[in-house]
């Protein structure tokens, strides 16, 4: 198929093109939750068979409209779902990140096609070759075929475990510019989520520069950059939480306790997919973990978290409990946020605890 366009761009009726890319939107966030959960649950039967009817209304909404495109993408994932529900390949979550990001492509494929813009940097014939491969090898390759569909679209090869760095295939150098676009529409995505509520209001620009000071207290041994990015990303995956969820006041079930958890693996599922965030996709996984293992979502030991999400946890914490306490004054809130912070020493890494201080201590007497 290379060199030969796979879809038809037309859009046959855009009134019904419209409406499937609204149904689209509303697919997807389900979608991936789904996957979060296969990866806790590689066995829940449950779980696949909604993920198979996602997919198939997904393709059977393509075909209603004519678009070729999400038919000849819906279709090898619809073919992937079926044999792991029928138990003729185990899921892994090099499957499940060769599926999100089949349904990744398609969204901006679709996005392209109805404002008139170019698919052809999507990779798209790419896509579709390793997915038929996909859907049509044997159990003990399908690993194998994750990832080489993953690394064709991309140019990164994979590792297993979400949250951890892709190695790249070949070394690639992204310009200030290009780096500078992406903090930026993460920047705007982060201003979204804080929209959503009037006590938000300009707490990633606090978290920030916290968290940039901190870093630079240490001696800036994490990349700012991508330091920067996940502060501005790691709690967009709330936004695919139900608001009656995180905004819940008192306990929240069991499984809306686990919805919450699933929050840090939908952001950091969003950076790893993007040219070279992998650092910053590892800090917003992790930014949940705690030293004594006791964090989610993997419940990783302190050794195994990167300093990036160390810092982060710190800093967003901080933010949460000055604001929590905001109705005493600015001062008595951020000394209540510092003893909290201090207090804490399961929670967050010691190591950090000092450059941390140092930071706030000239915070408040600069106030």
């Amino acid at each position: 198929m290379t060199g030969k366009k796979p879809f038809n761009p037309l859009i046959p009726d855009p009134e019904i093109f419209q409406d499937f890319v609204d149904a689209l939107g509303d697919h997807i966030p389900a979608i991936e939750r789904d996957i979060a959960r296969l990866k806790k649950a590689p066995d829940d039967r449950s779980v696949l068979a909604d993920l198979f009817r996602a997919v198939h209304t997904i393709k059977g909404d393509a075909a209603l409209c004519k678009l070729d495109l999400a038919v000849r993408i819906a279709h090898p994932i619809e073919s992937v779902l079926s044999r792991l529900r029928e138990g003729q390949l185990a899921f892994s979550d090099l499957i499940g990140e060769a599926i999100l990001l089949a349904l990744d492509r398609l969204e901006l494929a679709v996005d392209a096609i109805g404002t008139g813009r170019s698919v052809e940097n999507l990779r798209l014939n790419q896509l579709m070759q390793g997915l038929d491969a996909l859907g049509a090898c044997e159990p003990p390759q399908a690993d194998r075929c994750s990832a080489d569909l993953i690394e064709a679209v991309t140019g990164f090869q994979p590792v297993a475990n979400l949250g951890q760095p892709h190695r790249q295939a070949a070394p690639t150098v992204r310009s200030n510019e290009h780096l500078a676009n992406d903090l930026r529409f993460f920047r705007t995505l982060a201003q979204q989520y804080e929209a959503r509520s009037a006590l938000f209001k300009g707490r990633s620009a606090r978290v920030l520069k916290l968290a940039l000071e901190t870093n630079a207290e240490a001696g800036k041994p994490v990349d700012p950059v991508q330091l920067a990015a996940a502060v501005y990303m790691h709690d967009i995956g709330m936004m695919f939480v139900p608001e009656s969820v995180w905004l819940k006041q008192g306990r929240l079930s069991e499984e809306e306790k686990r919805a919450m958890q699933e929050h840090p693996l939908q952001a950091a599922g969003l950076l790893e997919r993007m040219e070279g965030w992998g650092e910053a996709a590892r800090m917003v996984a992790e930014h949940h973990e705690m030293p004594d293992g006791g964090g989610y979502p993997r419940g990783l030991p302190a050794h195994a978290i990167s300093d990036g999400a160390k810092i982060l946890a710190i800093a967003d914490a901080f933010e949460a409990v000055t604001l929590k306490h905001s109705q005493r004054g600015h001062t008595r809130s951020i000394l209540r946020a510092i003893a909290e912070v201090n207090a804490c020493d399961k929670q967050f890494a010691p190591e950090w605890i000092g450059p941390f201080n140092a930071v706030i201590r000239r915070q408040v007497e600069a106030a």
